[in-house]
């Protein structure tokens, strides 16, 4: 059974940093487009940030210059660097993204079951 576990997240203080990690595990052949998004207390789950299997990368305005996503595939990871954290960058966030399953089939969406950033003033 395929997961999408993430990991990194925390209680920070205005203007530190934390790394998110979501690890594809379970029966997989490879990892396709994968994603971030975000859902602040009250608010509806928002796109972050997204990396295509080839690398190519695109940010929410709001995070632009401050985070950055990644993707190792030897490892079926990627990751979330975010750096000058704000108060409005607290919520649950959570890995999405394709999964092949085998190389004969076409890739299945799956969603991690989130993790809290929470971001002191």
């Amino acid at each position: 059974q395929v997961q999408l576990v993430e990991s990194g997240g925390g209680l920070v203080q205005a203007g530190g940093s934390l790394r998110l990690s979501c690890a594809a595990t379970g029966s997989i052949f490879s990892i396709n487009a994968m994603a971030w998004y975000r859902q602040g207390p009250g608010k509806q789950r928002d796109l972050v940030a997204a990396i295509t299997s080839g690398g190519y990368t695109n940010y929410a305005d709001s995070v632009k210059g401050r985070f950055t996503i990644s993707r190792d595939d030897s490892k079926n990871k990627v990751y979330l660097q975010m750096n000058s954290l704000k108060p409005e960058d607290t919520g649950v966030y959570y890995c999405n993204g394709g999964v092949y399953t085998s190389r004969y089939y076409s890739p299945y969406d799956y969603w991690g079951q989130g993790t809290q950033v929470t971001v002191s003033s």
